[in-house]
């Protein structure tokens, strides 16, 4: 393979390695997580749970497609800066309480958030966003794993493949939704440099460029984080006693980390197109069949109920 070739390759292996990092870290929060009391809902077993989730997610959006639409950049800018600050507090302050639990959790936790979205909002390059990326990825994908038993998680990475490719294809307007927050430097996605010298604060990003002309990859922060949360969730409620287990990851768990990975890895293939892609259909539907073939292979199926 030529050196061309390899280069070329080098964007991919980083967006692979971003999902394998977020799916190993989020396993290692379930136990910080769950001491901490973060479950999102209070019956991981209700059907319920993923259209709730589905419910105000579609209002958040719609909330933000408004901002956008009245130009309201400072607006959106503190939203996204609380949310994010939000998420980084909890999970630092959860790992502080189990690991290091005489040291003052919440004011550290309180000054890391701080600390990473005065990052964020004044050096958003592409590497600090990343990072926090990441951290927040993780510690959602825990927050909701341990919250949602996995038929309402299977429902919820169903249910949310077939609105992002809908948003994508038909409405477009997640695209909006994408280009608008890009434009602002907002970090909510990942961004993956296509060279070296690429700079996400002087460069950018936009979803309108031709292929040629964006220095890098985007990819959303949901997309490493619906597939997580099925790795999270079957690690609780498929792993356990009995089952198969490589390094302490029950097989059912490794099994979604690695169909999303390969999700991922076939999503590539129309990305190379230079058009906006729906990343949830391949990624969701890799880690359900993953999941499904693990638990064959360990005989695991308690989750189903009988």
């Amino acid at each position: 393979m030529s050196k061309l070739s390899l280069r070329a390759l080098v964007p991919y292996a980083g967006m692979i390695l971003l999902m394998l990092l977020t799916g190993l870290l989020s396993l290692l929060l379930i136990n910080p997580v769950t001491e901490a009391g973060l479950g999102a809902f209070e019956d991981p077993d209700s059907i319920a749970n993923p259209f709730v989730f589905l419910f105000i997610m579609l209002v958040f959006t719609a909330l933000l497609l408004l901002l956008i639409k009245w130009k309201a950049q400072s607006v959106i800018s503190a939203i996204i800066g609380i949310c994010l600050a939000l998420v980084m507090y909890y999970v630092v302050s959860s790992l502080l309480l189990i690991y290091t639990p005489t040291l003052p959790a919440l004011p550290i936790a309180a000054v890391v958030a701080l600390i990473v979205i005065l990052l964020l909002w004044y050096r958003p390059e592409w590497y600090v966003i990343n990072v926090a990326g990441i951290l927040i990825s993780a510690g959602c994908a825990a927050i909701f794993g341990i919250s949602l038993s996995i038929i309402p998680v299977i429902i919820l990475l169903i249910l949310l493949l077939v609105y992002d490719a809908i948003s994508v294809h038909r409405t477009k307007h997640m695209l909006t939704l994408a280009d608008g927050v890009l434009r602002q430097k907002m970090p909510i996605m990942f961004i993956i440099p296509k060279s070296r010298g690429y700079s996400y604060r002087t460069s950018g990003f936009s979803i309108h460029d031709k292929k040629e002309e964006r220095g890098a990859y985007m990819i959303g922060m949901g997309d490493m984080i619906m597939p997580s949360i099925l790795v999270v969730s079957a690690q609780v409620y498929a792993g356990g006693a009995g089952v198969l287990s490589v390094a302490g990851v029950a097989l059912p768990a490794l099994g979604a980390l690695i169909g999303g990975i390969l999700g991922l890895s076939f999503l590539m293939i129309p990305v190379n197109t230079g058009k906006p892609q729906p990343g949830l259909p391949y990624i969701n539907a890799g880690a359900i069949i993953g999941f499904l073939i693990c638990c064959a292979i360990a005989g695991s199926w308690a989750w189903i109920g009988f």
